[in-house]
């Protein structure tokens, strides 16, 4: 470890250009990583914080189940009918809206009924209630937006005017931010058509999927039976964020760029303590004449690895956590101490991979001959 050291300090230059590599690199792919995790709570944050373990859409709808599917209320009845199952409706539009201060906003409503395990509750002010169906619960980032409670917001084009009664948590879907209405409500956001005025009862009782919670014994082939006796396709929560807008393909787009990122990670390292060795071959051979065991020499390479592939790593997730905070809420961008964690021991498992290429010369050098060429 002292002869690691020893040459870490004497070519500082060298390590000092290779660990800057090393820190853009796990920096990047701490970037990035976050970048995916915000894009998908952009996408999806409103239907993760759903306290539910599956989703029922209208069965035959492929894609983008939550605008094209539509469930009616003989299927809402006949999931509430089965044993053990919590069963609601869930509504979800993106809309846009003006406040009476002139604020103007976009907004997926998500349609639930009060008290419902859907229904959010209210941080401040309010909760949803069925005796005020104009109410509605807008999440934090319209708050952010300029939106406050009192204020009246009023649906474009439909002439339907809602009460800010209450706000909840950040929430969103489609990156558009999340507010909450009635069920009701939400059937006329949904189905009224520009320049009419109609009522609830007028409208198709029908909702865009159902939120189920369903019991620990209801297995696969019940959960089949089911779907079949009520004609939905069912998912468990987490394969209902597919149904989002762009999730599908944000997601694919970012991993594939992260996955890129972790086959340079190696390939840079690698290429590096390759030449590296090279260029030392003669002192290694002086060594091995020395009578430096082969375990020796491996573990001094090591550690120059090791040093310069965690010091860069360590200060990339640095950066990476500053470009963060820099950043704030102005973009979608999360990076949980978890992920970082994750992500840089990731980086740092590709990197010594990648110098472990570089051990067989190590390992292979015969002192007399490097000996005589070096005379």
């Amino acid at each position: 470890m002292f002869l690691a050291l020893l040459e870490l300090k004497a070519a500082r230059g060298r390590f000092l250009l290779m660990g800057s590599v090393v820190v853009l690199v796990a920096a990047l792919v701490g970037i990035v990583s976050g970048f995916t995790t915000g894009l998908g709570d952009d996408t999806v944050s409103a239907l993760r914080r759903l306290p539910a373990t599956h989703i029922a859409f209208a069965a035959g709808s492929d894609s983008d189940q939550f605008a094209r599917g539509l469930i009616d209320e003989r299927t809402v009845d006949g999931w509430r009918r089965e044993a053990g199952v919590s069963a609601t409706p869930l509504g979800v539009a993106i809309t846009r809206g003006t406040t009476d201060r002139h604020v103007e906003v976009d907004l997926a409503a998500f349609g639930v009924e009060p008290g419902a395990f859907t229904d959010p509750g209210a941080d401040d002010g309010k909760p949803l209630a069925a005796s005020a169906p104009q109410g509605i619960v807008v999440s934090r980032q319209l708050v952010g937006d300029g939106v406050r409670i009192g204020d009246t917001l009023a649906i474009d084009r439909l002439g339907i005017r809602l009460k800010v009664v209450g706000t909840t948590g950040r929430s969103s879907y489609g990156h558009v931010p999340a507010a909450y209405v009635t069920a009701d409500t939400w059937r006329r956001i949904r189905f009224t058509t520009p320049g009419t005025d109609a009522r609830p009862g007028d409208l198709p009782r029908q909702y865009s999927a159902m939120a189920l919670k369903l019991p620990t014994g209801f297995d696969a082939t019940t959960l089949a039976d089911a779907d079949h006796r009520h004609h939905t396709a069912t998912v468990p929560l987490d394969d209902a964020f597919a149904a989002a807008p762009g999730y599908e393909g944000e997601r694919l787009t970012m991993t594939s760029i992260q996955t890129f990122l972790f086959l340079i990670a190696p390939l840079v390292v690698g290429a590096f303590f390759a030449v590296w060795t090279v260029q030392r071959t003669p002192e290694l051979a002086l060594l091995r004449a020395m009578g430096a065991s082969r375990r020796r020499l491996l573990g001094h390479t090591l550690a120059q690895a090791a040093v310069v592939v965690v010091a860069g790593t360590a200060a990339g997730a640095v950066l990476a956590s500053a470009v963060g905070l820099f950043v704030g809420e102005q973009v979608p961008f999360s990076l949980p101490a978890a992920t970082l964690a994750t992500t840089m021991a990731a980086v740092t498992l590709v990197a010594l991979a990648g110098s472990a290429f570089t051990l067989r010369r190590v390992t292979t050098v015969d002192p007399m001959i490097m000996l005589g060429a070096a005379r």
